[in-house]
């Protein structure tokens, strides 16, 4: 079901802090003409936890409805209350997203049961699932066995893999031959691909778009030395758009400097100080994104 690049697509905001749609009109536009796979909408780089319900939901459709059948939407739904994964996960399917992304319920830290009926609570709806692994932000690891027994139900698909390990690809394909598995951090998409991940849900292709999707088509068509090659050669703008900070801010601010949204984000998050700034510019201008 998934082989590509996924866009985990920012939300530009307004001067006065509402959801900027006519910027998001664009950048989905932009992302489609580069040959993306599909937009994640309202996952981490989207700032999720700080939209309101309705805005979640508006953002999801307005990129539903801007894609057209273009690309797949892959909504982000996920919450660490069922109910509330729930209720946006019933909306996702209701607006026609091909697929929803649940992120590991964070700071309740469940239990391994808890984690299983959760995900299933969520694939009962209907939307199939792709399971979203990232310790560093949800405090709490998706063990081997819990994949295990989410893969035992028909709607659960995919996991997104952002723990930092190659070798947890390596550990679910082997045991799990039909999950399809896609790399959650830009640098590590070569080699997790090369262990049999399908594709990446980026944060970078935010930013160029074109390189992702030239790396991941490349190693899809099994032709690493072109892969290897753009991954050496943007391996660092890679780490930069994703490591130089807490996560939306480099590539929303990378956006800015590009002159494509706003510079706003909402609180607690807020702007990149000017020492990171600078080095946020000097590598996109070393890497050829700004002139």
């Amino acid at each position: 079901m998934f082989s590509g690049v996924y866009t985990a697509i920012v939300t530009p905001f307004t001067l006065r802090d509402g959801v900027d749609y006519e910027a998001l009109d664009r950048l989905v536009d932009r992302q489609i003409a580069a040959g993306v796979a599909g937009i994640v909408p309202v996952g981490t780089t989207g700032e999720s936890p700080t939209l309101s319900t309705p805005e979640h939901i508006e953002v999801i459709r307005r990129i539903h409805d801007r894609a057209d059948g273009r690309v797949q939407v892959v909504a982000g739904t996920g919450g660490n209350a069922t109910a509330e994964a729930l209720e946006l996960t019933q909306a996702a399917k209701e607006i026609g997203c091909d697929a929803t992304l649940q992120v590991t319920p964070y700071y309740n830290k469940p239990s391994d049961n808890g984690l299983i009926a959760h995900f299933h609570a969520v694939a009962d709806i209907g939307l199939p699932v792709m399971l979203y692994n990232v310790p560093g932000r949800a405090g709490k690891e998706l063990s081997m066995d819990v994949i295990a027994a989410c893969a035992d139900h028909p709607g659960i698909v995919a996991v997104k893999e952002a723990g930092g390990s190659v070798d947890r690809v390596s550990q679910i394909l082997s045991r799990l031959p039909d999950m399809e598995v896609l790399s959650g951090d830009d640098p590590l998409t070569l080699p997790m691909m090369a262990v049999g991940a399908c594709g990446v849900v980026s944060v970078a292709s935010n930013a160029v778009p074109e390189r992702v999707v030239a790396l991941v088509s490349a190693a899809l068509e099994g032709d690493f030395a072109t892969a290897r090659k753009i991954h050496l050669d943007n391996h660092r703008l890679f780490q930069t758009l994703l490591g130089l900070d807490t996560n939306p801010l480099p590539v929303k601010t990378a956006l800015v400097l590009m002159g494509l949204v706003e510079d706003v984000f909402r609180l607690p998050l807020c702007w990149l100080d000017g020492e990171k700034r600078e080095i946020l510019e000097a590598e996109l201008t070393r890497a050829g994104v700004l002139s």
